[in-house]
């Protein structure tokens, strides 16, 4: 991994087909995400937030443009390659937290390393420390139905950085908790951020997390209609 921007979009455009008609999710988005951002991406329903973050996560592809993830073309990639980019580079924290309803909060964080073929003792050892650090040391043995909606996004949180990715994309991540919840869990990601440098890429409509990011990118109609740094 050499210097420059963990993302870089490109001239992006995102046209879905409804029927006889186009609708463009974005036109021609150009962005850089350096390493260590705590970003977000704001903006009305419809502004595209979550369709960018889809196509920065591999999980849907442009119509138009380039997106690269630490300078490697997305476009560029071939179905197994953009799988195991999305496993080793990127994690993921949704609002609806997408954790496995039958297993534990410690195999749900484990999970990406045990894909990655990581070894079993220092799995253990890694998912241990992170669910210790995201606050739920003694809760490892409990299944999603026996946490609550915090404690589910904190596993959801762990999970994201098991593999040390190089951005964590947060659709929406305060969406279904309280605000006392939300402000936990944002100290939580701010701390990673400013001890670990990991590189948070949130959308949101919450004010709380605007308050809390560096750098606040607004959407209107698929495309940037500012950029503050704080």
């Amino acid at each position: 991994m050499g210097e420059g921007p963990v993302i870089s979009l490109r001239d992006v455009t995102k046209v879905y087909r409804q029927g006889s008609v186009d609708i463009h999710a974005l036109r021609d988005l150009s962005m850089e995400v350096q390493p260590g951002e705590f970003t977000v991406i704001c903006g009305p329903s419809g502004s595209g937030k979550t369709t960018m973050l889809n196509l920065i996560g591999a999980l849907d592809a442009a119509t138009s443009g380039s997106i690269a993830l630490e300078g490697r073309e997305l476009g560029g990639l071939n179905k197994k390659e953009l799988s195991e980019l999305r496993r080793d580079r990127i994690g993921f924290v949704f609002q609806a937290y997408n954790l496995m309803p039958v297993l534990t909060a410690y195999e749900n964080a484990e999970m990406v390393l045990w894909v990655q073929g990581v070894d079993a003792a220092t799995r253990r050892e890694r998912v241990m420390g992170l669910l210790e650090q995201v606050g739920l040391k003694g809760l490892e043995d409990r299944r999603p139905s026996e946490l609550s909606g915090g404690q589910q996004q904190r596993v959801a949180i762990a999970r994201a950085i098991a593999s040390n990715p190089a951005v964590v994309l947060a659709d929406e991540p305060t969406a279904n908790v309280d605000s006392e919840t939300a402000e936990t869990l944002l100290g939580l990601m701010e701390e990673l951020n400013r001890e670990q440098g990991v590189t948070f890429l949130f959308s949101t409509h919450d004010p709380q997390v605007m308050e809390r990011a560096r750098r606040v990118v607004r959407l209107v109609d698929g495309n940037i209609a500012s950029d503050e740094r704080r």
